[in-house]
């Protein structure tokens, strides 16, 4: 550790031009250096800690007016991504992902059971929000509230279903859904809108009386247009972290996705069509026609999730051929499908990136305490031919979270034009500063090299507050600054006159808030 302090250091070898992912590319090819630090040592302080140079603005956080209308920034902050403004790497529209509520959010609900209001309020505050953010002259990021873009999508939003699923048994026949929630990790298209993620969605439908066939989907809203609203069933149905979206050598899409839930499994979907950019958005329709995969880790091989290999699988059981009687149902039903077909059941894979420079794709394995993984895993697969819509794969263990690699329960990523990878760890909030994750302290942001002296070597760069947990990387084209999630501090206050945390420490607030912050300190080699 002590010897990489004085900075990353260009890694070996150039950028290479082989990949077009549409995550985390900033716009230029070539190999620079994000930014030099001196790595922070584990903390447990109610702080968000930064290396020396280095400082957040609070952009927006819980309950903060967001627009002229005066409706309210969410709770749960988790994903993040930026879009410029006229090409402004300085002002553009910030979209940030609402994942549940909390004590903070709604009150205490007694007995389990939540009130009308609580429920109103639970609904409300999950899903989006789309801000519009800029640096000030003094260069403190800031978020302007008469944008004419600003605007919450939440769980009264009315979607449009599209894909197999669409009209279907398995959705009662319908063919629009009543909001978003649950809303994690996402992804950036190539045509520049949004992939958010429904997650852990059962209790908010079953507590709202929602259908529950109508939520776990990948949905996709434009930034710039407050119309264009889709849940994408062709992509399955199940607790989606993220989506990362590429290109095959024929110029096919390829998106993967994890689900994170403990012994599930990993999935990419191939589209039929070819992408085209002078398309621009009509390429959405894209994801309405494919295939969807599951990754078998045993033989290396990616198995269709099609009603055509369910039905050779379920043949002899009765019972099961009455469940999966058209493609919707097996999208609808996708994480039971998925094992039926061969997939691997794997330890919660939460976030998927495509590196930008090598078609190599990593993957969070949180961790699964049922099989003794407890600190988690990044997993790296190789395609076949480095093509992104080959049916056959390698793989390798790229980094383990442990003592040795000072990391615990890696989550999501980001990936800069180095090529390191910006780790985010999820220790939950029970497990915190006790008994094997007493060394990790709260969780944090790691720098991860993916290449050169320095690969697989973590390096800490921030720390969150108490119970907190950090989300959503995203930086801006030029790099000099990285917007990042603050979500749940406090998370297991029970009384609210003694909130374990308190962050962002506004003077004369005495609750705890998820938090948006724009760090700056960068500097380019």
């Amino acid at each position: 550790m002590a010897t990489a302090s004085a900075g990353l250091g260009a890694l070996n070898g150039k950028a290479s031009a082989a990949s077009a992912t549409a995550d985390h590319l900033f716009g230029f090819g070539t190999n620079r250096v994000s930014g030099y630090f001196e790595p922070i040592e584990p903390s447990k302080a109610d702080k968000l800690i930064l290396p020396k140079n280095f400082k957040y603005d609070v952009v927006a956080a819980f309950d903060d007016v967001i627009n002229q209308a005066g409706e309210r920034f969410g709770s749960g902050c988790d994903y993040n991504a930026f879009f410029p403004l006229k090409g402004s790497n300085t002002r553009g529209l910030l979209v940030n992902n609402h994942e549940y509520s909390t004590i903070f959010s709604i009150g205490p609900v007694k007995d389990g059971k939540m009130t009308a209001d609580q429920l109103h309020k639970n609904l409300y505050y999950q899903g989006m929000s789309v801000i519009e953010v800029y640096r000030d002259d003094k260069g403190v990021w800031k978020m302007d509230t008469t944008s004419t873009y600003a605007r919450r999508i939440n769980g009264y939003t009315k979607f449009e279903m599209t894909g197999p699923a669409k009209g279907g048994t398995a959705l009662g026949g319908a063919t629009t859904a009543q909001g978003t929630f649950a809303n994690c990790s996402g992804g950036v298209t190539l045509w520049n809108t949004v992939l958010s993620c429904e997650e852990n969605f059962a209790e908010t439908a079953a507590a709202s009386k929602l259908p529950e066939t109508h939520y776990g989907w990948v949905i996709e809203v434009d930034p710039f247009d407050k119309s264009y609203l889709k849940k994408h069933t062709a992509l399955g149905r199940f607790n989606h972290e993220n989506t990362a979206m590429g290109l095959a050598k024929d110029g096919r899409v390829v998106v993967y996705m994890g689900d994170d839930k403990k012994d599930a499994c990993v999935y990419k979907f191939i589209s039929n069509g070819k992408y085209e950019k002078q398309k621009g958005r009509a390429n959405s329709a894209l994801l309405e026609d494919g295939t969807l995969y599951v990754a078998n880790l045993k033989t290396g091989k990616w198995v269709p999730v099609t009603l055509e290999e369910v039905s050779k699988a379920i043949k002899e059981k009765p019972e099961q051929q009455k469940k999966f009687k058209t493609q919707g149902d097996v999208v609808t039903y996708c994480q039971e499908a998925a094992i039926l077909v061969g997939g691997t059941p794997t330890d919660r894979p939460e976030d998927i990136e495509i590196s930008p420079f090598d078609n190599t794709v990593f993957i969070c394995h949180t961790n699964n305490d049922n099989h003794g993984n407890i600190h988690g895993h990044i997993t790296r697969i190789f395609e076949a031919k480095d093509d992104l819509a080959s049916l056959e794969f390698d793989f390798e263990i790229f980094a383990a979270g442990g003592r040795q690699s000072g990391f615990s329960s890696p989550d999501n990523l980001a990936f800069d034009s180095n090529g390191h990878l910006w780790v985010v760890t999820d220790i939950s909030s029970s497990s915190q500063n006790k008994g094997v994750h007493k060394s990790f302290m709260n969780n944090g942001l790691f720098v991860i090299p993916t290449s050169g002296p320095d690969k697989a070597v973590a390096l800490q760069f921030a720390s969150g507050p108490v119970e907190s947990e950090l989300t959503g990387p995203f930086f801006t084209p030029d790099e000099q600054t990285l917007f990042l999630s603050v979500q749940h501090p406090g998370e297991n206050t029970t009384d609210l006159n003694n909130p374990t945390s308190k962050w962002p420490h506004r003077p004369g607030d005495s609750k705890a808030r998820c938090a948006v912050v724009a760090i700056s300190g960068f500097k380019l080699g």
